[in-house]
Formats: C-alpha cells, sequence, structure tokens
C-alpha cells in the first residue's frame, strides 16, 4: 500500500462526519460533496506529518471551505432564487424503523439555518450539533471565544423558532396519509383537520409559491390533486421525516416534505421540475 492510499483509506473513515457537517453548513448535498472532496485534496497535497488529531483537521478545513461557499453566496438562499435547501429523499423499500439516514436534519430546520449569517449558521451547527468547543470554533472564524459564544447564541435564539417534529414515523406517516387522501378523495374539511392552523407550504417548482392557513393549504392541495400533478405517490423519507414521491413512468415528478408536530402537519415544502429534482439524486 502506498502512503497515499494509507492516506486515502484513513479519509474514508471520517468521510461520513465531514457530509454530515458540510450538509448542515450548506443545506445543499451537491455542494457539501464538494466540500468534503475539497478537504481530500488539502489533505492529499498537505500529508498528515504533525496532524495529532485527522478528524479535527479535517473538520476544521471542511468548515472553512463551508464558511467560504456561505460567504460568497451574494444573498441567502430564499432572498436570491426561492429555493429550499436540497432536501436527502430516500424512497422506501422496506419498514420505515429499519430505514437510516445519516445526513438526516429536518427541512424546517435547515430553512432557518438558511436565513443565518454564515458565522452564525458555522458556530451554531459546529457547537450545537456536533458538540465542538468555542475555542476550536473561534480559530476557524477568527474570533474570539467570547465572540464565538455570542454568534451561537444569536443563531439558537432563531433556530428555537423552527418547528419541532414528532419523532414516531409510524405517527408522521399515518397523518401524511390522511391528508394525501382527503386530498385524492376532495375533502376539504378533512384536510383542514390534519393541518396545523398556521401550516406553511413553500413550493421549490420554479414558482417560489409560498401559502400559510390551513384553509389556503387545503384549497392548493385539492387544485394539485385535481390537476393529477402530484403522480403516483410512493412513500419516502425525506431528510428523515415521513415524505412522498410522485413518480409518473418510473421516473419521479415531486417530492413533498412533511413536518408533523403534535399530529398535525406544520410545514409542506414541495419541490418539482426536471432539472431541480435531478440535483437530489433520489435513490
Amino acid at each position: 500500500m502506498t502512503e497515499q492510499d494509507w492516506l486515502a483509506e484513513r479519509f474514508e473513515e471520517h468521510r461520513g462526519h465531514l457530509r454530515a457537517v458540510a450538509y448542515r453548513m450548506l443545506g445543499s448535498m451537491t455542494e457539501a460533496e464538494d466540500a468534503v472532496q475539497e478537504a481530500w485534496l488539502r489533505l492529499s497535497r498537505a500529508g498528515d506529518e504533525g496532524v495529532e488529531n485527522l478528524g479535527g483537521w479535517l473538520t476544521t478545513v471542511t468548515s472553512r471551505v463551508c464558511l467560504d461557499l456561505l460567504r460568497s453566496r451574494k444573498s441567502r438562499r430564499e432572498e436570491l432564487t426561492g429555493e429550499l435547501p436540497d432536501p436527502v429523499v430516500e424512497l422506501l423499500d422496506g419498514p420505515e424503523q429499519q430505514a437510516v439516514l445519516a445526513n438526516s436534519v429536518g427541512l424546517a430546520l435547515l430553512v432557518v439555518l438558511d436565513t443565518l449569517d454564515p458565522a452564525e449558521r458555522l458556530a451554531f451547527v459546529l457547537h450545537d450539533m456536533f458538540g465542538l468547543p468555542f475555542d476550536e470554533i473561534a480559530g476557524i472564524l477568527d474570533r474570539s471565544p467570547a465572540a464565538t459564544r455570542q454568534l451561537a447564541s444569536r443563531a439558537r435564539r432563531r433556530v428555537r423558532g423552527a418547528p419541532e417534529p414528532d419523532a414516531d414515523l409510524t405517527r408522521q406517516r399515518e397523518v401524511v396519509n390522511a391528508f394525501l387522501a382527503a386530498a385524492r378523495n376532495g375533502d376539504f374539511d378533512a384536510l383542514v383537520s390534519v393541518l396545523h392552523p398556521d401550516v406553511a407550504l413553500r413550493a421549490d417548482d420554479g414558482t417560489g409559491r409560498r401559502v400559510r392557513g390551513a384553509a389556503q393549504v387545503a384549497g392548493q392541495a385539492l387544485l394539485f390533486s385535481r390537476a393529477g400533478a402530484g403522480g403516483a405517490p410512493v412513500p419516502a423519507l425525506v431528510n428523515g421525516a415521513a415524505g412522498v414521491v410522485g413518480m409518473h413512468d418510473g421516473k419521479p415528478v415531486v417530492v413533498m416534505g412533511f413536518t408533523v408536530t403534535n399530529g398535525l402537519i406544520t410545514e409542506i415544502d414541495v419541490f418539482a421540475g426536471a432539472e431541480r429534482l435531478g440535483r437530489l439524486g433520489i435513490c
């Protein structure tokens, strides 16, 4: 085994963790993979001589790459294009309890993270999600530990507004199935009964459509169902939560992610369009 092969093996041991960090930082699996690949390129060029903690070194490098990417964006994603973060979608071939989604993090949380300043996002993700001490994060941001702590605190206050989804996937699926059945049957009252009064629908289909309120979202669901635009719904995990992929002739035509809180749907995220769905690598 060459030294480069040995280094590659060591890197692969950390790839999953680095991908998870980058995805939470960037909200895009494609960009996350690019950031992880850049970390590998830097390691392959520099080697690990003098590196006592390779995992920590790689996390730092990946985080700095992500920070540069966030800062290079001219504006936040939703302000620039109306796009939502890229969901991680997994079609279900077996029981949901057996499905494992290593990079799962709720879409509702990713949407909130997208509104944070890049430094706030990095401080929150690394400390609150991955337990890195503020002293280490401060070095990445080139700020004092106290200032870094304040960044994470501000981010935490924003994140508290994100819906906390129900943990029980079976219960989530029951609520989503009730929603789909009501839409299919044209039952407006049944639709409203499974929607939170302040439910939000976000469509990432080129229109940037945003709808809020149970009656308004129920009306949109009925229109969508009558138009036959959803294809045949296939159960899926969308960022680890109950969702569906609408299929037509074996190809995905729409992805719907749901946030279910206290037995009611609080958020629905809709992804459509060949180009948009093509980026998701649905499997």
